[in-house]
């Protein structure tokens, strides 16, 4: 199993990911929070109160826009889909991390370790 990342240094890539999960399909925030930990082998985990300040500080963005949707087997689930300006804002998103993640290397060869 992948080592956890530290809360401090995970903090900022939510909107990230955020943004490339929705990216691909509309999602309720228990499962954003569930594909993050999945599909970062558990390494990036975000808990619901975490999670949703992002979310409504992104909706505020209009990067995101939430919808509530019936849910037959509980409680209701709010969902949420990247809008034209969250999309638009994923590629200079990505890209400042590439610039990060490069900057990094250079500074403490993290790459090679």
């Amino acid at each position: 199993m992948t080592k956890r990342i530290s809360s401090k240094i995970a903090r900022g890539s939510g909107e990230l990911a955020i943004l490339s999960l929705l990216a691909e399909q509309p999602l309720y925030g228990f499962e954003i929070a569930r594909q993050i930990g999945e599909r970062t082998g558990g390494a990036l985990q975000f808990t619901l109160a975490s999670l949703y300040p992002l979310l409504y500080e992104m909706e505020k963005r209009g990067w995101v826009e939430g919808h509530w949707q019936a849910n037959h087997a509980g409680r209701d689930r709010r969902y949420y889909r990247l809008t034209a300006a969250g999309r638009k804002q994923l590629a200079p998103l990505r890209e400042e991390w590439r610039s990060f993640f490069q900057a990094i290397d250079s500074l403490a060869g993290v790459s090679h370790a």
